[in-house]
């Protein structure tokens, strides 16, 4: 057998068989845990009515009552804080790197970010606990510092590098004959880095923003210790709230395997998977609508 019907063979194996076994792998991975999910947490709505699940704001599992509101409002507040503050400063630190520093400096830059995004997240939630809390409670004259505001500020920065990264990898992926015909025409640098540039690269910030709320959404341990833990429906973000991540860490190890208060934590589960499929799918959705629009033009 020649060297290159080998290479030919060898080549259809890899694409054929590792490459799509990989994906398909991935599907059924994912298929898995949407009926694992499904199975546990479905039988709940047999007990329990589906409207007081999602509307009622008492979750009290020792008196059987599973109203999850407050998590859902808790867990939207502190995302918005949290994506709020990520953004700007991730894609202001996305421009700088990519538009505006030297290559020496943007490695600089690179490799903080990727320091930044290894810290553990019990590591935010115990530098919440020691500095931010405090600070915040003598700041804003507060009762604690363990609220909404401290989760979706310690969220951010964890956000932050997640969103820059793929920003800047955006922005970097712009030809680079769109930035010396614009500034040919006469536009200045800024003119051109947010006329040219950044339009151009807007389905891959889309999609690092997007990346950034999913972040945000399912994070655990860091709102688990600092958003306070008090399931109750405010809209203050300077009062403690619990949400949807940190009520399945806190309660799933002290459960009976089975019971109500097992298939309610999976139907919070459940519920979180709902919202991640939805912000993937909109950001897709964006996104190809951006880019026909771009192909347009």
């Amino acid at each position: 057998m020649s060297i290159e019907r080998r290479s030919r063979i060898g080549e259809f194996f890899v694409e054929k068989g590792l490459i799509r076994l990989s994906g398909y792998a991935a599907v059924v991975v994912l298929l898995l845990i949407l009926f694992f999910i499904l199975r546990e947490g479905l039988p709940f709505l047999g007990v329990y009515s589906f409207s007081d699940f999602l509307f009622k704001s008492d979750w009290y599992p020792l008196s059987s009552r599973y109203g999850m509101l407050a998590l859902l409002t808790g867990s939207i507040m502190v995302t918005f804080i949290s994506v709020g503050l990520a953004v700007p400063m991730a894609l202001g630190t996305a421009i700088f790197m990519s538009e505006v520093a030297p290559p020496k400096l943007r490695n600089i830059f690179k490799i903080l970010l990727e320091i930044l995004a290894s810290i553990p997240s019990v590591v935010f939630g115990f530098l919440g606990i020691i500095l931010l809390g405090p600070w915040i409670r003598t700041t804003f004259g507060v009762q604690t510092g363990l609220n909404a505001f401290s989760a979706g500020i310690l969220l951010a920065f964890m956000a932050l590098p997640t969103i820059a990264s793929v920003a800047d990898e955006a922005l970097q992926a712009v030809p680079k004959s769109m930035r010396e015909a614009s500034l040919a025409l006469g536009a200045s640098r800024i003119q051109t880095i947010f006329r040219i540039t950044f339009p151009a690269a807007s389905s891959g910030v889309i999609a690092g923003v997007m990346l950034g709320i999913g972040r945000a959404i399912g994070e655990t341990m860091t709102v688990m210790m600092v958003a306070g833990g008090s399931a109750q429906l405010t809209v203050n973000p300077m009062a403690p709230v619990r949400t949807m991540t940190g009520t399945i860490a806190a309660e799933m190890g002290e459960v009976v395997m089975g019971d109500e208060h097992y298939r309610a934590l999976f139907m919070i589960g459940l519920l979180l998977f709902i919202i991640t499929l939805g912000v993937n799918t909109l950001s897709g959705l964006i996104i190809e609508r951006i880019r026909r629009r771009q192909g347009a033009q």
